[in-house]
């Protein structure tokens, strides 16, 4: 919730906090990689989403998050296969992110 409303430090906190209880947890690592996304880390959000999906290859939400940072990145064909992947899974994805300020 503090990654949507802009609360990005506490956000990034909180979710290693979780991490250091459970280091394999695939929620825990999906919205850390999320809150680097927003904050334009780039590089470690793909890293976070790449061991969300280890752990939980069907995860829609680390899928399209991926494909957004890839797309930043300028690897268009990674993001499209990772957006369209993301959208056979969870139809809504896309109106899900943009609800977050994601697009």
């Amino acid at each position: 919730m503090r990654a949507i409303t802009g609360q990005l430090p506490q956000a990034l906190s909180d979710c290693n906090r979780s991490l250091d209880l459970q280091p394999n947890y695939a929620e825990a690592l999906d919205s850390r990689a999320f809150v680097y996304l927003k904050m334009r880390n780039l590089d470690a959000a793909i890293a976070d989403y790449d061991k969300a999906l280890l752990l939980d290859p069907r995860k829609a939400t680390s899928l399209y998050g991926r494909g957004v940072a890839k797309l930043k990145k300028g690897d268009i064909a990674g993001s499209n296969s990772d957006i369209e992947s993301a959208k056979r899974i969870q139809l809504d994805i896309v109106d899900e992110f943009k609800r977050y300020g994601i697009q």
